[in-house]
């Protein structure tokens, strides 16, 4: 996931990122130009790219999916955020390729709310009925304490730390 607050790293956060993973484009804020130029980035680097709530942005882009869309994803693969169990529910409903579970541990992302805990996390990523992705303080190390009920991981604060 792309936030504001990694700044100018985000083309060295880019180039150290493992073969087979995702960037999420979720610079809402920013200006399109500055969104598309992070897809490019990414697919310099062959590495899969979604686009957060601008399904036209995504469209334009090449993304692979677009992420908590805004209206008709007109066509395009989903992903969800999953923080309780009426959006797991929605996520299923909806057909999503990946739910975002989160946050599952304390984040500063989302400052001053308590992670669910890895064991209701498990239960949202099952009732999503989909490729589920922890997120929300994750690292390596937390992900291995997920008992393969994820798909993957992602982080925001994970690649601020390098």
């Amino acid at each position: 996931m792309t936030d504001p607050r990694i700044g100018s790293a985000l083309p060295s956060v880019i180039a150290q990122l493992p073969d087979g993973t995702g960037v999420i484009v979720r610079h809402d804020e920013s200006p399109r130009i500055e969104r598309a130029a992070i897809a490019d980035l990414c697919r310099a680097r062959g590495i899969v790219f979604g686009v957060a709530g601008d399904v036209a942005l995504a469209r334009d882009c090449g993304a692979s999916l677009v992420h908590r869309p805004h209206g008709d994803p007109e066509g395009l693969p989903l992903s969800l955020p999953v923080h309780d169990e009426r959006e797991a529910d929605d996520a299923a409903r909806r057909h999503a390729a990946l739910a975002f579970v989160s946050p599952i541990f304390a984040t500063r992302s989302h400052e001053g709310v308590a992670g669910i805990g890895v064991e209701r996390a498990i239960k949202l990523a099952k009732r999503s009925a989909t490729f589920a992705i922890a997120l929300g303080g994750m690292d390596r190390a937390r992900f291995a304490e997920l008992n393969d009920a994820f798909y993957g991981w992602a982080g925001i604060d994970a690649w601020l730390r390098t």
